[in-house]
């Protein structure tokens, strides 16, 4: 038997053969290349020459590309459509992982070559591209334990790959209990909600394999939910089932998961001579240390716990005269905002949705990448993982510039938010490679044969997960280690936020935001109005933000705590959490700090990269939202950089100075509450 993880691929443009590969492929792919990898890692650190840039950095650069290769198939599909056989496999990989990387970051005689070249750096002839890669690698050994020795060096092993298995652990808890949840409705059980909603309801019982409508655990469908059910017992059932992933007992809770990571990420920075895991981790990003992060946090909550606090007493009263009594609760939030927002700005979600319809706000995105880029998409015939799926060739003046897959309806096999990733990233190393770009949401998908409506929301998060795949198809780097949104995390969210700020362009909407039933674009009155509530509720939704990001921040800087819980109740207490607004992530489905290290003791990175977009876009507002000028020095200082220099000195290039967080406050309408 062939295993197709192994050939070469010949379909177009190298596309995964996902009509030929099965899960019993992985595993065999999975160890003939980590052998194949190993021994290149070897021959490498083995070498009897003398180590040159090119028989020791980009050698490295290349070692283990075949394996890198099955895993990105892999995990493309254990993210997006996992199944029993893919969540053991994960699991099976998982600690695997962990030690091939600290074989390859603690081999004592490939640092030492690295450690040659680094003290004749001057000497090299380097290029600045080649010099900043020497400084990454170095940095990234030396922060790996290459220069523990002795029991430190095998402690740090055996915590890198049990943080490794608790991880994967945490994601498919998560994900088991999103899947296994859902709420049957009744028809007198539908009263009140839109018939966008209904239609999703229904689309997800089907789904389900039943004859009802559901509420399930996907953000598009139970936040509408939450919106518009004048239900409240149902709202609160719902929203405490939303809250309550990965705490709810049993062989899925993530709670002493959490408490265990937490204590082994404390052990790894001790071992690595740091005195707390945020100092460890935030060393190489923008923000540099923690004090620096909770001053940016600490500046935006404020105003916006103002903010939400005078929210709050009008959605109270509103509560009240509708003959509900006591506290105003996390379950009520949205129904009331709803209420108070088409009182306010007579806007009705429901007369807007019909006018976002996912095939024309991925039209949007598309045109206004042409306008400011010069890219163009052209629906392809490629091999797919999954039937949702679509995918679309890229080129600009008739060159390719790589493979747009998108993936974006919600399903059981999929874990929950949205995300891009590369199945192949552009580098020049190899040849003129072009990438493979995925971005993966979870919009509640339309019954057979109607339109996909998205909420606002959901269109923001359609144009951001397509800035991050702009970041990646239009780097223009020569190593792939540094290729695409390969920077610094405080500085990856820059050109995804940024990208969002066209979804709210006039003649953006203008266009492409028109009826699903009778073509029309959407009345300027309407469109004003989507305008003029850009920062509604910006005080509830960024408070529920800052909270997770502080909570994150504090779980990391210091003692790690025995009781994960305790101490998030504690840190929300201390900065004054207002009651009816509930943290965006917590801590038993906070899968962007415990599912890998990304995004621990940096989920404040939206925050930091918004600052930058909020005054990024400011300079196209001033020369024109698609002014070519501006555009090119995007491209050439932020987007196809990659990370060829620090990320504060190519947004200098880029702005001519770094920002202040006031365009950030003005963006979300917070200036008046500072």
């Amino acid at each position: 038997m062939t295993n197709p993880l192994l050939e070469s691929w010949d379909t177009d443009f190298e596309m995964p053969p996902f009509d030929r590969i099965e899960d019993g492929h992985f595993e065999e792919a999975f160890e003939t290349t980590m052998a194949e990898a190993r021994a290149e890692i070897a021959r490498i650190a083995e070498n009897a020459e003398a180590p040159t840039f090119a028989n020791t950095i980009e050698a490295l650069e290349r070692a283990d590309d075949r394996l890198g290769r099955v895993l990105a198939v892999f995990f493309a599909l254990a993210g997006a459509d996992s199944n029993d056989a893919r969540q053991a496999l994960q699991r099976q990989f998982s600690p695997k992982l962990a030690q091939y990387g600290s074989e390859i970051m603690m081999n004592p005689e490939l640092f030492a070559r690295i450690e040659t070249l680094w003290g004749q750096r001057d000497d090299l002839g380097l290029s600045d591209e080649q010099a900043r890669l020497l400084f990454l690698t170095r940095r990234s050994f030396v922060r790996a334990g290459a220069q523990l020795e002795g029991v430190a060096r095998d402690r740090l092993k055996q915590v890198k790959e049990r943080l490794a298995v608790l991880g994967t652990q945490f994601t498919q808890n998560l994900l088991a209990d999103e899947r296994g949840w859902y709420m049957e409705l009744d028809e007198a059980e539908l009263e009140g909600l839109p018939e966008f909603v209904v239609a999703s309801a229904r689309a997800a019982g089907a789904e389900k394999g039943g004859d009802k409508p559901v509420i399930t655990l996907s953000r598009s469908l139970i936040t509408p939910f939450l919106q518009f059910s004048p239900r409240r017992d149902l709202r609160e059932r719902a929203f405490r089932a939303w809250t309550g992933r990965g705490a709810n007992g049993g062989e899925t809770d993530n709670r002493e998961i959490a408490a265990e990571i937490l204590d082994l990420r404390e052990e790894r920075a001790q071992l690595l001579g740091y005195d707390s895991f945020a100092e460890y981790k935030l060393e190489t990003e923008m923000a540099k240390t923690p004090e620096a992060v909770r001053d940016l946090l600490m500046k935006v909550w404020e105003p916006a716990r103002t903010r939400a606090e005078e929210d709050a007493v009008r959605l109270s009263a509103m509560m009240h005269a509708d003959g509900v009594n006591g506290e105003l609760e996390p379950w009520d939030w949205r129904y009331y905002s709803e209420k108070r927002r088409k009182e306010e700005h007579d806007l009705d979600e429901t007369e807007l949705k019909p006018y976002l319809q996912l095939e024309r706000m991925i039209e949007a995105a598309f045109a206004c990448a042409n306008r400011l880029f010069g890219l163009e998409f052209r629906e392809a015939d490629l091999p797919k993982y999954h039937p949702d799926v679509r995918t679309w060739e890229v080129t600009r003046d008739g060159k390719h510039m790589g493979v747009f897959v998108a993936d974006y309806f919600a399903r059981g096999s999929k874990r929950s938010g949205a995300w891009c990733s590369a199945m192949r990233a552009q580098q020049k190393l190899a040849g003129d490679i072009r990438p493979i770009v995925v971005n993966v949401c979870n919009f509640a998908k339309p019954e057979a044969g109607k339109p996909a409506l998205l909420s606002y929301d959901d269109a923001r998060t359609l144009f951001h997960e397509f800035g991050h795949a702009l970041h990646q198809m239009l780097s223009d780097v020569t190593y792939e280690s540094i290729s695409g949104t390969s920077v610094a995390r405080d500085f990856v969210e820059l050109p995804s936020q940024l990208y969002e700020h066209w979804l709210e362009v006039p003649e953006v909407l203008g266009e492409f935001a028109t009826h699903a039933e009778t073509g029309e674009p959407m009345p300027k009155e309407m469109l004003d109005k989507v305008i003029a509530a850009a920062t509604y509720d910006m005080g509830f939704q960024t408070v529920e933000y800052v909270a997770s990001a502080l909570v994150d921040l504090e779980f990391h800087d210091g003692e790690a705590p025995e009781d994960p819980m305790a101490r998030q109740a504690e840190i929300l207490d201390g900065i004054g959490m207002p009651h009816a607004i509930a943290m965006r992530h917590a801590t038993p489905h906070f899968a962007h700090v415990f599912s890998g290290d990304g995004y621990s003791s940096g989920y404040y990175s939206y925050m930091w990269s918004e600052v930058m977009d909020a005054d990024a876009f400011e300079a196209f507002e001033e020369a024109g939202a698609f002014d070519a000028e501006t555009a090119k020095k995007l491209e050439d200082y932020i987007l196809s950089a990659g990370g060829t220099e620090e990320a504060d000195e190519l947004y200098k290039k880029f702005r001519g100075r770094l920002p202040g967080v006031e365009a950030l406050l003005k963006g979300r309408g917070l200036s008046d509450a500072a």
